[in-house]
């Protein structure tokens, strides 16, 4: 049985042994909570190192994937400092919905947890303020607007005066950078922590950065001292699928009925629009789907992610407004119906899948449609044009990872410096494409193009591009006699699809270039030359329309919660579930606050018979043994007991 930690929420020490300050018995403080805390027996990749780096008082950045534990990396040290007597440790994290899920998970493990944002009234903030002066708080969250508020800050300082500030933590620190997918200007405030609070160890985490956003983040957070550690990238349980977009509708309900009628997910859609009309029609069609953006009521808003995050089997249609600190575990695809504006958002938006660890699909259909507005957006954006440079950059990666005919994780780990093996398990990697030499339909596209300019003096878009390689007369071929173009016609014999995947492609090596402008008009790069020269050569993958539905994907209709348990197993996991699900009800936080789907399935298969046999199940440390130990206990043995009886 895996007793290593995928993450878990945080809790009190007062309980428990008393801890070391440095070295070694820091190390054995920190062990201490994760086996009585949390019920893990064993740190999991660099969250040992992280922890006794911060405990000793060190600065660190933490780049770690989602579903990595990064919230073990300051919560125990925030447990261990605060016994040594350093006081409350500070979380700046974004979001509301996630503090109060945050703070609740630490409640259900003993900890004196709080937060602070203006979900409050003023009574409520002043309650937790006292809290706070009266060393009664092991962690308190905050927004990052309130480090900025002056009435904090003098707590704040009053406090590091007594040297009762123990460490602060900043969550989801992508958003302080102008290159992140999320930039928040709030973020940019928390520089002056290094200078009113010196002495005080911080710790920055986040789940993706390229180079770029991580030097931004050292330099306006002020870590320029502090230690990196940079885990992994790779999600190995979750697959990567991308298909050329046709009918993207039907394409996604196809996907959802073969392999996850039932399960959770996410949908993502650029405009708010299309999400309205895409949950709609998720709903027509049996699903139990509900949409979500920043257009929408707060309160309709608040509602709708609540109910995913508590109710089984929901799927979310949302813009990315939905999704940053989303710890959901149990979902089971992401998808996207639009193409993403870079590949760090494509990368955080997908990691929202397979958080415990169970295999996960993440979809995407894309066109050249795709391409063409997200370039637009950069183009008509008021940025600088090195910055827009920059964006087009990252969105070009994303391109290439798209048009990929080999491994995509490859290509996505080598993105963010990270070099890998083919996995097996990304569609290229399952149905590996065919290929064929596309270098003389290139030249015949790049041709045609380069005419448009010689004989019209303008440019023209890829409609008009593909009407006149084709060889289809309309009204606007014949106004510009374009059917005396000697390219006219010349691709009469390939489809308008394969076209535009090789249009798609050679905008993705900047041999063509997409124009600024409503019309968004084609033009020849750099890389034109070598390939109408004949010195350069490129390929293109066979279009398939069995590939374009499937993208190398298998039918699953076994629920991957039940995966591995006997018919027994399963019976006492969905009791379990059930009871899982009343106990948060009562307690208004999402189930796996509660437990895990991973404990549950332990549960499930040791099948524990007294209080003894509970301490070896990963997941249930000694707060929750006592609050649910018998509980848990009772409804596996009436499970047992109702089997018994069914078989007699």
């Amino acid at each position: 049985m895996d007793t290593s930690p995928l993450s878990a929420p945080s809790a009190d020490l007062t309980a428990y042994a008393p801890a070391s300050s440095r070295g070694a018995g820091a190390e054995t403080a920190a062990l201490a909570v994760l086996r009585e805390v949390f019920g893990f027996d064993a740190f999991r990749g660099a969250q040992e190192d992280i922890i006794g780096h911060v405990i000793g008082g060190g600065d660190a950045l933490v780049l770690m994937p989602t579903g990595g534990g990064k919230s073990l990396c300051y919560q125990i040290p925030a447990i261990v400092r605060q016994r040594q007597g350093h006081g409350v440790a500070v979380v700046v994290s974004p979001l509301i919905a996630l503090m109060h899920n945050q703070v609740g998970a630490l409640h259900e493990v003993g900890v004196a947890a709080a937060f602070l944002n203006s979900s409050q009234s003023f009574e409520e903030s002043r309650a937790v303020e006292q809290q706070l002066l009266r060393g009664e708080l092991t962690l308190l969250y905050v927004a990052p607007e309130r480090l900025s508020a002056p009435r904090f800050m003098a707590l704040l300082v009053q406090l590091h005066a007594q040297n009762k500030v123990g460490l602060f933590a900043i969550d989801e620190a992508h958003c302080v950078s102008q290159w992140g997918h999320d930039f928040r200007p709030d973020y940019r405030s928390l520089s002056l922590l290094h200078e009113q609070f010196p002495g005080v160890p911080r710790l920055a985490l986040t789940a993706t950065a390229d180079d770029l956003t991580r030097e931004d983040m050292l330099h306006h957070l002020a870590l320029t001292e502090s230690r990196a550690f940079v885990s992994s990238f790779d999600r190995p349980n979750i697959r990567y699928r991308i298909a050329e977009k046709r009918d993207a509708m039907a394409q996604l309900l196809g996907f959802i009925r073969s392999e996850f009628e039932g399960e959770a997910g996410i949908v993502y859609c650029q405009s708010r629009r299309r999400v309205e009309e895409v949950a709609a029609q998720l709903v027509r069609a049996g699903f139990n789907a509900l949409a979500y953006h920043a257009g929408m009521e707060s309160d309709v808003r608040r509602s709708n992610q609540d109910r995913f995050l508590r109710e089984d089997g929901v799927i979310v249609v949302a813009t990315i407004a939905f999704g940053m600190g989303i710890d959901k575990p149990d979902v089971r695809f992401v998808a996207h119906l639009d193409m993403p504006k870079n590949i760090e958002g494509y990368y955080q938006e997908t990691g929202r899948a397979g958080r415990d660890g169970e295999p996960a699909v993440a979809w995407m259909v894309y066109g050249l449609a795709d391409v063409v507005n997200q370039r637009r957006q950069i183009d008509e954006g008021v940025a600088s044009d090195a910055f827009k440079k920059g964006l087009r950059g990252k969105l070009d990666a994303l391109l290439a990872l798209a048009e990929a005919t080999d491994c995509r994780r490859v290509h996505l780990l080598d993105y963010f410096g990270e070099r890998s093996q083919p996995c097996g398990n990304c569609d290229n990697c399952l149905m590996p494409p065919e290929v064929f030499d596309a270098t003389e339909n290139a030249r015949k596209l790049l041709s045609t193009i380069y005419r448009f300019q010689q004989v019209s003096g303008m440019a023209f878009g890829s409609g008009h591009l593909l009407d006149v390689l084709r060889g289809k007369i309309t009204e606007r071929v014949t106004q510009y006699q374009h059917e005396q173009l000697s390219t006219f016609g010349i691709g009469s014999d390939i489809s308008e699809a394969q076209w535009r995947a090789l249009l798609r492609q050679l905008v993705t090596t900047g041999a063509v270039v997409i124009g600024s402008g409503d019309y968004a008009t084609l033009h020849l790069g750099e890389p034109a030359r070598a390939l109408l020269k004949n010195e350069a050569r490129i390929s293109q993958r066979v279009l398939s329309p069995a590939r374009a539905s499937k993208s190398g994907g298998q039918t699953r209709r076994v629920p991957v919660d039940d995966a591995g348990l006997d018919r027994l197993g399963q019976r006492v996991f969905g009791e379990l579930k059930a009871w899982r699900s009343e106990v948060a009800r009562a307690h208004d936080l999402p189930a796996y606050v509660i437990f895990n789907n991973n404990t549950l399935k332990a549960l499930a298969q040791e099948r524990p018979s007294d209080a003894d046999a509970l301490h070896g199940i990963a997941g249930i440390g000694a707060k929750k043994l006592e609050a649910y130990g018998q509980e848990v206990l009772r409804v596996i043995q009436t499970s047992l007991g109702a089997a018994a009886a069914a078989e007699k």
